[in-house]
Order: C-alpha cells, then sequence, then structure tokens
C-alpha cells in the first residue's frame, strides 16, 4: 500500500512538471519541446477533468507541432463531436484516414457523425467498408457499432444479423449472448437462436448464457419443455443465475404446474433484491392452486412494492369472492375504487359481490357503471341482465338487452336465453321457448351459464324436451 502510495505520488508530480511545461510552450515563454506522447497525455488529463475547451486548445498547439498525427486529428475531431460540430469532425476524419487508414476509432466516429448529420445509409455503408479491412476483435467492435446504427433506425432484423455475425466469430462473446436474447424475443427469430446456441453450446458447453438464450428460444415458441431443461443446465453451471430460475418459472406456469413454478419463483426471492413482479406471480400460482390465504399473502408483499395498489387490492378482492367473502371483498373493492373510482374491472366485481349479498339496487348502479364505460364489453352487459332478473326488474330486462344488441352491433346468441328468462318471469312462456330454442341453436355451449343463473328452468319439462330435441339435432 505504502509502494502504491508512493508511485501515486511520484504520476502526479510527473502530471504537474509536465502541465508547467505545456503552459510554458503556450504562453510562450519556454522554448521547451513536448513529444506527440506528452501532449497526448496531456489531453488526456484535461477530459478526465471534464476541461474540454482546454482538451481542445492543447489538440490544436499538437497538431501545430505535428501535422501528419493522425492520432491527434482523430483527437480533436473526437472533441469537436461534443461540439456538435460534424462536418469538422468530418474533415479532420478524412485527414487523418490520409496518414493512418487502419485507425478503426476513424471509422467509429465518423459513423457518428454521419449519424448525427441524419445520413444513415453512408454510415452503414463506411462501416460496411472497414469490416472488409479489420480482423478480431476490432471487427467485432465494428459490428456492435454497425448494430447500433441499425438499432438507431429501427432495421431490427439487421440488429439480430450483427449479432449473430458476432457470435459465429467469438461464440462466447458475453456482451452478444446479452444483447440477442432480447432481439430474438423481439424479432421473433426463435429458430435460428436455437440452431445458433446449439452451435455455441456444442464449443461451449458450460456458457451458461448459452443455455439460458436457448431455453428463451424454446420459450419464444411455446416449447416449454425444452426450455426448462435449457434453463435447468444454465442454473446447474451458475446456481445463483437469478433470470434462469426467473423463466422457468415462467414456463412452469405456462404449462399449468403451479407448484413447481413457486418452487423456482422463491429461489428468485433468494437470490435476488424482491420485486413485486415476482411477488405477484406466486400470489397468482397460489391462487391457481385455490390457496386463497397464501394468495393474498403474496398480493399485498406485491403490494408494497407497487405504485399500482389498486390492481393488486382488486387481486385480493377476487380471492375473496372466490371464496365466498363477500363483504371482505367489498372492502378491498372500496379500497381500490378510491385509487381508480372509474375502472370496469373493479365495479364489476363490486356489482357481482353486492349482488351475492342480495344487495340488488346497489349492485346495478355498478354494472350500468360497467356497460356505461364498456359499451362494446358483453360481460358487462349480461352482468346487468342477471341483475335485472334476480331483481324481478324483467320489462327493463328486455330493454336492456336492446340496448346492447345497439351497442354491440348483434344480437349475442346468448341473449336469446336472457329473453326466455325474462318472458318466464313476464308469465309470457310461448315467447320464452321460442326465445330458448332460439338460444340452443345458435349458441348451445351457454346453456350451462343462463342454467347456473336460474338452475329451476331444468324442471320445467318444456325445456327438458326442448334440450333434448337440440341434442338430437346436433
Amino acid at each position: 500500500m505504502r509502494e502504491y502510495s508512493h508511485q501515486s505520488e511520484e504520476r502526479k508530480e510527473e502530471m504537474e512538471e509536465l502541465l508547467q511545461r505545456y503552459e510554458d510552450l503556450r504562453n510562450g515563454n519556454s522554448v521547451s519541446y513536448l513529444e506527440e506522447e506528452s501532449f497526448e497525455r496531456i489531453i488526456n488529463y484535461f477530459e478526465s477533468k471534464e476541461a474540454f475547451k482546454k482538451a481542445l486548445q492543447a489538440t490544436e498547439i499538437a497538431i501545430e507541432q505535428f501535422p501528419y498525427s493522425a492520432g491527434l486529428l482523430v483527437k480533436k475531431a473526437d472533441l469537436v463531436l461534443n461540439n456538435r460540430e460534424y462536418d469538422t469532425a468530418l474533415e479532420l476524419l478524412d485527414k487523418a484516414a490520409i496518414f493512418d487508414s487502419n485507425d478503426i476509432d476513424i471509422y467509429i466516429l465518423k459513423t457518428e457523425a454521419l449519424l448525427a448529420l441524419d445520413r444513415q445509409e453512408e454510415a452503414v455503408a463506411l462501416l460496411g467498408e472497414a469490416l472488409n479491412l479489420f480482423e478480431g476483435d476490432e471487427k467485432i467492435d465494428l459490428l456492435f457499432e454497425l448494430a447500433d446504427v441499425y438499432d438507431d433506425y429501427e432495421d431490427f432484423e439487421k440488429v439480430f444479423d450483427c449479432l449473430k455475425w458476432i457470435l459465429e466469430l467469438e461464440p462466447n462473446n458475453e456482451e452478444a449472448l446479452y444483447k440477442i436474447c432480447f432481439w430474438t424475443d423481439y424479432t421473433g427469430r426463435n429458430a435460428e437462436s436455437i440452431e445458433l446456441h446449439q452451435k455455441i453450446i456444442n464449443e461451449y458447453p458450460y456458457s451458461e448464457l448459452a443455455w439460458f438464450n436457448l431455453g428463451a428460444a424454446y420459450q419464444g415458441i411455446k416449447l416449454y419443455e425444452k426450455a426448462i431443461d435449457a434453463y435447468k443446465y444454465a442454473v446447474a453451471i451458475d446456481e445463483k443465475f437469478d433470470y434462469a430460475y426467473r423463466n422457468i418459472g415462467d414456463a412452469y406456469i405456462r404449462l399449468r404446474k403451479y407448484k413447481e413454478a413457486i418452487e423456482s419463483l422463491e429461489r428468485v426471492l433468494e437470490l435476488a433484491k424482491p420485486e413485486d413482479v415476482i411477488y405477484e406471480a406466486i400470489g397468482y400460482c397460489y391462487e391457481k392452486l385455490k390457496n386463497y390465504a397464501q394468495a393474498r399473502f403474496y398480493f399485498r408483499k406485491a403490494s408494497h412494492l407497487n405504485e399500482d395498489k389498486g390492481a393488486l387490492l382488486y387481486k385480493i378482492a377476487l380471492t375473496y369472492y372466490k371464496e365466498d367473502q363477500f363483504e371482505q371483498c367489498i372492502r378491498q373493492l372500496e379500497a381500490a375504487l378510491r385509487i381508480r373510482n372509474n375502472n370496469p374491472e373493479y365495479l364489476l366485481l363490486m356489482g357481482q359481490s353486492k349482488l351475492a349479498l342480495g344487495l340488488d339496487k346497489d349492485a346495478l348502479q355498478y354494472f350500468l357503471n360497467v356497460v356505461r364505460l364498456r359499451p362494446k364489453q358483453l360481460m358487462g352487459w349480461e352482468s346487468l341482465l342477471i341483475g335485472l332478473y334476480k331483481a324481478g326488474l324483467f320489462d327493463e330486462g328486455l330493454e336492456q338487452i336492446r340496448n346492447a344488441c345497439l351497442h354491440l352491433g348483434t344480437e349475442k346468441p346468448l341473449f336469446h336465453y336472457y329473453k326466455a328468462l325474462f318472458y318466464f318471469g313476464l308469465n309470457q312462456p310461448k315467447q320464452a321457448l321460442v326465445e330458448f330454442e332460439e338460444g340452443l341453436i345458435k349458441g348451445p355451449r351457454f346453456l350451462k351459464r343462463v342454467l347456473e343463473v336460474e338452475p329451476s328452468l331444468l324442471q320445467r319439462p318444456t325445456i327438458g324436451a326442448l334440450i333434448l330435441k337440440n341434442k338430437k339435432r346436433r
């Protein structure tokens, strides 16, 4: 440590001496001579201190002494680019290329200037030309630069092509492996990604990023079992690879294997900073497993990390609704509606909860708000019709079916069943049977839904006969 401190002090003294010599030269107080390397150190020093005007002045003095230095011309071009003097930068870089056409920075800075001048095609052509001049790491750098150009101009397929090319040249390039995962998903080129990463894995079987990308590509084409297998190789190589566990959890959810999903997502919580989306996903899994108390526990944890608490309060309310705890459901919804008072989903569930408690008039107010906010959504209209039927408002029910048809642009098969219910309520059985049969013909799959609303329909011999007749016809 003492030796390092001593060396640091020496470098500081050396730099101070160099700066003094430069000041003497700049002020004409000395005939001392500075080497090109010394000028470069002074320029870099000023840049590190963000004294860009001083750095540019030092560069200009250096070029006066070394007019054929490509490196100094490139340095000046870089500095004038910061001042948005793009044409000046291009002139300097063209001059630098005469003295040294093998300086990769010339091409990279030229690209930056051309893009700033909205000359994208020239930038692409320039980098294409440069790719034929360089090999190895420099070629990789140029391909990354070209990928950025295509990204800026939203030619995303070519971004993928550049990253693929990089990985064909350098299969274990971490930056390219990280980036190509996103662009595979964005462009949908999963089949190519699978083939590419299988080749990489054959050469580098312990590349956890290649295994991860292979899993992501399989997941992109919904081959979830294969995706999970690939992710498991990734976590076998790196047991702290939290993104792999995250994606395993997502794949298990897609496969409806909720217990396995919970195990993977809990591993994410062990390895990474807690996130609302992970807590929410675990809550979702418990909800699907009908463990509603645990679902609520995780939804509440998610709500502590999420600004949109209303959505999570709604999810908690839904778990109470599924347990027939309607009063608890209403409490959660009241809190959610204080955050977003016109959310149709919240209003719909509130209406359904009120209806379940026999508060028909209150329920109808919520359902009317839902159809006002979402007049083209069938679910809201259906809930309103159920509420009107439960409240015994049969004429109003028929009127609302007419309103629904106007807003939806068509008469839904489901509406024939509700018309039948309303006509039965109005003691018009002949018209009710006509509508019920029309429903059986046009929408037989909706029969179960209407029977849930009014199970006593099956006690009517005429209804039983119509159902049997329709089954024979089908």
